[in-house]
C-alpha cells in the first residue's frame, strides 16, 4: 500500500511548490509524486498517466484539489472510476474528500460538475 501524490498546473509561468510541500507534508515521498505543467483542458498529461500506471490495488492517489486531476466531470469521474475499479482510493486534501467511502464518492462526482460550470463560467468573462 503505497500513498502517491499528483500535482498540476495550467502553465508553465505557474509553479508546483505549495502542491509539492503539501503533498509532502502528508507524507508522500517525493519518487512517488507525479506532476504535470498543462492545462486542465489537454487531454495530453504525461505525468498523470505515469500515476495511472503505477497506481495499484490498496494504493492511495492524493491530489491538493478536485480540480487538479480531472480536466472535466467526465474526466474526473473516468480517472476515480478506473482507479477504483483497481482497488485505489482517492483523497483530494484541500476539499477533506476521499472516495474511500460511498459519500465520498458521491461529493466527489457532484463538485466535479460545480468545478466543471465554475470553469466554464470563468471562460465567458
Amino acid at each position: 500500500m503505497a500513498k502517491l501524490g499528483y500535482a498540476r498546473v495550467s502553465t508553465n509561468q505557474q509553479k508546483l511548490d505549495i502542491q509539492l510541500a503539501t503533498l509532502k507534508e502528508l507524507g508522500i515521498r517525493e519518487d512517488r509524486i507525479f506532476t504535470d505543467k498543462a492545462s486542465g483542458k489537454n487531454a495530453d498529461r504525461p505525468g498523470l498517466e505515469r500515476l495511472l500506471s503505477r497506481a495499484e490495488e490498496g494504493d492511495e492517489v492524493i491530489c491538493t484539489k478536485l480540480d487538479r486531476l480531472g480536466r472535466n466531470t467526465l474526466d474526473m469521474i473516468q480517472i476515480v472510476e478506473g482507479l477504483h475499479a483497481r482497488g485505489v482510493s482517492v483523497t483530494f486534501s484541500g476539499d477533506n474528500l476521499s472516495t474511500a467511502g460511498d459519500v465520498g464518492y458521491m461529493l466527489i462526482t457532484i463538485l466535479s460538475a460545480v468545478a466543471q460550470a465554475e470553469r466554464a463560467r470563468i471562460l465567458e468573462r
